[in-house]
């Protein structure tokens, strides 16, 4: 079975780098997610670590996570895998740099918002668009509200529009944004400016501290709001109907109740 991503390590293992690689649309399968995963473990037992980044191979970050996945009898495995996942970036050690460029979807946006910070270039567009198949963003309505403006929330997850870097830099949710082609040296310079100068131990305590709260709330709510996707949401014949039209290349046809 091929790898659907690729690590690399920078100036020493101080950074390792996490990408998907499954271009263009870099679907989050459960594959993936398991491969993330075990990398990650591995990553964080480096004592000399400083930072994660978790960037993607071509023009897209990712469309998201896979919607074949999405139907019964594979979202049970499939949703709780993805949850673990943001859990253990959530608890990383050490700062996480996303790296986004063109569309950032759904899981993909996701991914990265759990992470500490986000960098993007202007063609970044980053949305919640389970909304039009009749569902819904766990982590995003775990991670968005209380701490950005619920005018934002509520646009993305109930509408799934796409939102541009410059808007989502404006409210905080984004740290910069980057001329087209400039992202990866914007990174790699911020990086080795603000970060590599630092303790490892220290930063790994501070960004402990920081993330205490955000930690605590994501354990308190995603159970809940896992355990109301999987037994009230997909037990609608709406949820079910959106995810297979999607497949089907059609037009989904509302019961409305």
């Amino acid at each position: 079975m091929y790898k659907t991503i690729s690590v690399e390590e920078k100036w020493s293992n101080q950074v390792i780098e996490l990408r998907l690689n499954v271009p263009p649309a870099n679907i989050l399968t459960k594959q993936m997610m398991d491969e993330l995963e075990k990398a990650l473990a591995q990553a964080v037992k480096v004592r000399t670590l400083k930072a994660l980044v978790i960037a993607a191979q071509g023009q897209h970050f990712s469309f998201g996570a896979s919607v074949e996945e999405h139907l019964p009898g594979k979202v049970n495995e499939m949703l709780p895998a993805f949850h673990r996942l943001i859990g253990l970036i959530l608890e990383s050690p050490v700062p996480t740099f996303a790296k986004v460029s063109g569309l950032c979807l759904g899981g993909g946006f996701e991914l990265a918002i759990a992470c500490s910070f986000v960098f993007a270039d202007e063609t970044a567009k980053f949305a919640v668009p389970e909304i039009q198949i009749g569902v819904f963003p766990p982590v995003a309505a775990a991670l968005l509200p209380g701490s950005f403006p619920m005018a934002l929330v509520h646009r993305m997850i109930l509408t799934g529009t796409k939102v541009g870097a410059d808007e989502l830099f404006r409210h905080g949710l984004i740290h910069s944004v980057s001329k087209p082609g400039s992202l990866e040296s914007d990174c790699l310079e911020y990086l080795q400016k603000e970060i590599l100068p630092k303790s490892a131990s220290s930063l790994r305590l501070a960004h402990h501290a920081i993330q205490m709260t955000r930690i605590e709330h994501y354990k308190k709510v995603i159970g809940r709001l896992e355990e109301f996707y999987l037994k009230q949401l997909m037990a609608t014949e709406d949820a079910v109907e959106g995810i297979q039209s999607f497949i089907e290349k059609r037009s989904p046809k509302w019961r409305d109740a």
